[in-house]
């Protein structure tokens, strides 16, 4: 590319920059069918717990699975089906599902896993006709979904699918449609921390004191009448707990699509 001219499009081999932030900026060469992986998003609890109630994950659930990446959903989801369900986990990079199973065995849960290194997309996930629900974390979720349906059970079963931008959101329900899913929806999930705290505040003087003051007879100089004096101009307290949200939240981490394999 010439970096003395310019261009109103990117074309094959320019020098592209992929900016994820003020300080994560790198360039990238371009060409065609080539990808670039930025590091891995782990899921987190938040998000776990909505995919696994949604899944409808149990003990003895088979359950099918792709990318596994740092394997932080694999265990989650190993959890829920133990100890007779089985997950079969699909991941594109060599090095990472080979990490993937050194930490399964050291977790001794390697007899409730299968690891598979391949392209989900083309290869699919090696099995068929036997999954309660498949979940899908990869850049191009609607190119496995019909690997997806053959993976699951011929009666049904649920689908789930992780991604951070709305146009994969949009190509994925598509072809959930394309392949006779039903009860497809997106959510996203946003946690609000509450602070919770003790709060006092004055009770306030609504009369009796003050209109004992206002008392035409009322001599403040006298002994006897000091201590009204002094309850009226000593308001009282009262507290309570109160829950204030924190200035700052964690904002968006990912679309959650779900959907049913219809029985027809």
């Amino acid at each position: 590319m010439s970096f003395v001219e310019y261009g109103d499009t990117i074309q094959e081999g320019d020098t592209a920059i992929v900016f994820l932030g003020h300080e994560s900026m790198f360039p990238v060469k371009v060409q065609h069918g080539s990808k670039t992986q930025t590091k891995t998003q782990i899921l987190y609890s938040t998000d776990i717990s909505l995919i696994t109630m949604m899944l409808e994950l149990k003990p003895g659930s088979i359950v099918c699975e792709s990318g596994t990446g740092s394997g932080s959903l694999s265990h989650a989801i190993i959890r829920t089906v133990a100890p007779t369900g089985h997950l079969y986990t699909v991941e594109f990079h060599q090095q990472r599902a080979e990490k993937a199973v050194e930490e399964f065995r050291e977790h001794k849960v390697e007899h409730l896993v299968t690891v598979k290194n391949q392209d989900v997309c083309k290869n699919g996930f090696g099995v068929s006709n036997v999954a309660d629900a498949v979940f899908l974390d990869i850049p191009s979720p609607w190119e496995a979904i019909g690997h997806a349906k053959s993976a699951l059970k011929v009666e049904g079963g649920r689908f789930c699918s992780f991604s951070p931008c709305i146009e994969q959101v949009q190509r994925t329900c598509l072809a959930l449609e394309e392949h006779g899913f039903t009860e497809i929806n997106t959510l996203e999930i946003l946690l609000r921390v509450y602070n919770v705290r003790t709060i006092s505040l004055q009770i306030p003087d609504l009369g009796k004191a003050a209109e004992d003051n206002s008392n035409p007879g009322f001599d403040s100089s006298n002994q006897a009448n000091q201590g009204v004096l002094c309850g009226s101009q000593q308001q009282g307290t009262i507290q309570f707990k109160s829950g204030v949200p924190l200035r700052e939240m964690v904002g968006h981490t990912g679309y959650l699509t779900f959907a049913t394999k219809s029985l027809l």
